[in-house]
């Protein structure tokens, strides 16, 4: 492969990143699970692309509906029960809102008074909070849309910071080592609304910005440099958003 920048743009989020990549490549060793030389750094690599991918779909499904579900009682302390409470709740909310494909997003968290699980998530349309409490057969239930933003935001400004707020809380499962154990089950997303990718290769980190720009109509209203880390390690890499 010739020496270059490869750039992954996400049109209906209107977001990308990219990166520099040298002609040879190093084949790195076989590291079995678990035992990574660099264990926080993984964790930290890890947490950046799941919250990567979040936020991309977040923005490109236009979730801007913030909720939080609880348990009622004791509260729940199974992961792997609150995925099927989940699954059960965002079936029902479909099938109560006629049955058409539902895009959501879902990040459980652990609450702090020691109550266990609760869920917060992310949808892109009005619900009556009557119907969302219906579905929610175990706890209480909260919803919101965003506001208070700064004049002439758009709803896809919405979506992301949205997804920002789901974004932290799949970081601190990464980060927290007594949330570590939440395994696969540290988010969740209607399945079928992948937002689509597509590539751009060129010589320069100009090039495939104006590659990507070309294709949106736009110009980033934010670019962010590796070159702007003092303590980057990796190769260089640069991260656009078009759009308000």
């Amino acid at each position: 492969m010739d020496a270059g920048w490869s750039f992954t743009l996400v049109p209906a989020a209107a977001e990308g990143g990219g990166s520099f990549r040298a002609s040879t490549r190093r084949v790195p060793d076989y590291v079995a699970r678990g035992d990574a030389v660099d264990p926080e750094r993984a964790a930290s690599e890890a947490a950046r692309r799941a919250r990567t991918k979040l936020r991309r779909y977040c923005a490109a499904n236009v979730l801007n509906r913030l909720g939080t579900l609880t348990y009622r009682g004791d509260g729940n302390h199974d992961p792997a029960l609150i995925r099927e409470h989940l699954g059960e709740f965002f079936r029902d909310l479909r099938a109560r809102l006629g049955g058409d494909p539902l895009p959501y997003a879902w990040v459980p968290e652990w609450h702090p008074s020691g109550h266990g699980l609760h869920a917060h998530f992310a949808v892109g349309r009005f619900i009556k909070r009557r119907m969302i409490e219906d579905a929610w057969a175990h706890g209480f239930i909260s919803i919101k849309l965003l506001s208070n933003l700064p004049v002439g935001s758009s709803s896809l400004s919405e979506a992301r910071i949205a997804g920002g707020y789901l974004a932290k809380y799949v970081a601190k499962t990464f980060a927290d080592a007594d949330t570590r154990d939440l395994g696969a089950h540290r988010y969740d997303v209607a399945q079928g609304f992948q937002p689509a990718q597509i590539r751009f290769t060129g010589p320069s980190r100009g090039d495939v910005l104006n590659q990507a720009s070309e294709h949106l109509g736009d110009t980033p209203h934010e670019i962010w440099d590796s070159s702007q880390a003092d303590d980057w390690q990796g190769p260089p890499t640069v991260w656009a958003q078009w759009g308000r």
